[in-house]
């Protein structure tokens, strides 16, 4: 069963997703070589309850922490603990909140001091591949196109895509139908309706797609051990456009200040 959404409550999803980003932009502040990922989760926690909410994430079937953290070729679900950020390393950070009755839930990977080259058109290539999937996020088409439209984009480029673990949709609760693949054909899959709010979430590795689970049976790796990197938007389904819920705004102006 697919829940369609009122305006009403497409407007408190989006106030819960400007959260999240603005969440992401007070972590991005901190992420420096020799910070601790816990400490980032520890600041996280503190700006989602200063601000009304509470984290989707914490007690999640329960995942031990307020942020997903995950370095290099951890492709998702990263543990925050003691191990300290060091130059030249890549980190997806995946947030939720809960205000209101319903969540909010994007990611963004972030460099860490000076970035190979490489593994920098990585990262730039998703977040591409995120901006094509959403494009297709139109009344009429199908969940298909947005997978298409990410593997394609990720394909073309070299990279492949993770297939055990999608996007989906998001409302009262943080994981709902339908799920949203970043593979798959134009033309297939649920059919997209005005109302609906799902999360795009492309997971693009350097190198094969095969993933592994850790022993804490959360962390998801690549099994070759190259980098992964992972950027998520919440959007709800628009007539002649998609309606992106997340921005990416805050986070960008607080690098741009960082690297200049």
């Amino acid at each position: 069963m697919i829940e369609l959404k009122t305006q009403e409550e497409i407007e408190i999803l989006r106030e819960n997703n400007i959260l999240v980003s603005k969440t992401l932009a007070e972590v991005a502040r901190h992420i420096a070589p020799g910070v601790a990922t816990k400490e980032l989760d520890r600041i996280a926690e503190d700006y989602i309850r200063s601000h009304g909410a509470v984290p989707a994430f914490l007690g999640y079937e329960g995942y031990p922490a307020t942020l997903c953290i995950s370095v290099n070729e951890q492709v998702v679900h990263g543990i925050p603990g003691d191990y300290r950020l060091r130059d030249g390393d890549i980190v997806s950070v995946d947030c939720g909140t809960f205000m209101k009755g319903f969540c909010g839930d994007s990611a963004y990977t972030f460099g860490v001091g000076d970035v190979a080259e490489e593994v920098s058109r990585l990262m730039a290539v998703t977040k591409e591949a995120l901006v094509k999937g959403a494009e297709q996020a139109v009344a009429g088409n199908r969940v298909g196109d947005i997978g298409y439209a990410v593997q394609s984009h990720a394909e073309k480029n070299g990279y492949s895509v993770v297939r055990e673990l999608v996007g989906h949709g998001l409302g009262r609760q943080m994981h709902m139908s339908p799920e949203v693949p970043n593979y798959g054909a134009r033309g297939r899959g649920p059919l997209l309706k005005k109302g609906m709010v799902i999360c795009i979430e492309p997971m693009i590795n350097m190198g094969a797609r095969h993933v592994v689970w850790g022993r804490d049976g959360w962390t998801v790796s690549t099994r070759d051990g190259k980098p992964a990197a992972h950027f998520e938007y919440a959007v709800a389904v628009g007539v002649w456009k998609p309606d992106i819920l997340t921005t990416f705004d805050y986070i960008e102006a607080v690098l741009n200040q960082t690297s200049n």
